[in-house]
């Protein structure tokens, strides 16, 4: 069975099949909704149905609290029209000419940045043409239909290469391979581009940055993307880290201070001890935002990591600081047991 899909307020309709996500039928009709991991555990792309009804399908109950499935909420890329659908969605982009695909890579460089994060650089086919938007982020194809996600660290201005920040997870199949088996000119098989966390270049708003982790390899893309533009809206990078070894490229982040006149970088550590040698800030990431904010209502934020620190940063932000929620957008790093997990 066929629905009709319009959304609000920007008046897109879309025809969607009863056997595929919302999220699904969208991108097939080439409309860009926001979303993150596509597989209900981020809830990048929670939506308010307006109107008919939908099967709102499996996905993890932390990304759709039952208040909100009672108040009309679904995970776009889970729930499945049985109806036509009128649904609230902001942000919608269409046109997007960065479609997904699959291709063949070679592994160019391994980098330990720290003990248990590796860079790897992957070499792109000279033949095929990979376009992506700073901030998106790749699945890397296993065996077995398996896949992992990751951030896409560098600007899309150095075309030819990707460059992706590998955290160690204890008992990892694939992350224990890229720091004891992986060796460069290996050969994996990607597919991308993914999300919708970019850069929104038409507004003039100053940027709050904020990571935790490796959720700062798709703002590291941001950032040199912005230098790439020669864009001069004030950016503020709050970096969290729990130790100091955390913040794994320090100094490249306070290089751009000198390349950016209105970029401001924040180091934050969690956990500190005598022999750190820390003289920055403590505490967690978001509480230091809170801390040299006192009005959020003006600026835009974007977020990556953790699902707790973004869940955290959107609910004070929101309601103590008065961000806005449609100059929220994040990139939830999950590490769910999912074909697609993020990592």
């Amino acid at each position: 069975m066929s629905c009709q899909i319009q959304l609000q307020p920007s008046g897109h309709t879309f025809a969607a099949d009863e056997n595929r996500s919302v999220l699904d039928s969208a991108l097939e009709a080439d409309l860009t909704l926001p979303h993150g991991c596509r597989t209900g555990v981020c809830g990048a792309c929670k939506s308010k149905i307006l109107n008919g009804q939908a099967d709102l399908g499996a996905y993890a109950e932390h990304a759709l609290p039952a208040s909100e499935r009672e108040s009309g909420y679904a995970l776009l890329c889970c729930a499945h029209p049985q109806s036509d659908l009128l649904i609230e969605v902001h942000d919608v982009e269409q046109g997007a000419d960065k479609r997904p695909k699959q291709l063949p890579c070679r592994v160019n460089r391994l980098e330990r940045l720290a003990e248990d994060v590796m860079l790897v650089e992957l070499q792109l086919p000279a033949t095929e043409p990979f376009t992506f938007r700073a901030g998106q982020y790749i699945d890397i194809l296993l065996a077995e239909g398996q896949r992992r996600s990751f951030s896409i660290a560098n600007a899309p201005a150095k075309k030819g290469w990707l460059e992706l920040h590998i955290r160690l997870i204890p008992g990892g199949h694939f992350t224990s391979h890229v720091f004891e088996g992986m060796k460069p000119r290996d050969i994996l098989r990607i597919e991308g581009p993914h999300g919708s966390f970019w850069l929104r270049e038409k507004s003039d708003k100053p940027i709050v940055m904020l990571a935790g982790g490796t959720g700062f390899a798709p703002l590291k893309g941001l950032v040199e993307h912005t230098i790439h533009l020669g864009l001069e809206r004030p950016i503020a990078l709050y970096w969290g880290a729990r130790t100091p070894s955390g913040l794994y490229l320090n100094e490249m982040a306070q290089s751009w201070q000198s390349m950016l006149p209105n970029f401001r970088y924040i180091p934050v550590v969690s956990e500190t001890r005598p022999d750190d040698g820390w003289t920055g800030r403590r505490g967690l990431v978001h509480e230091a935002v809170l801390a040299d904010f006192a009005d959020l209502s003006q600026q835009e934020v974007y977020v990556c990591g953790a699902p707790p620190m973004i869940e955290a940063a959107r609910e004070s932000f929101t309601r103590t600081r008065g961000l806005p929620t449609d100059a929220f957008y994040f990139d939830a790093f999950t590490f769910a047991t999912n074909p697609a997990a993020k990592g």
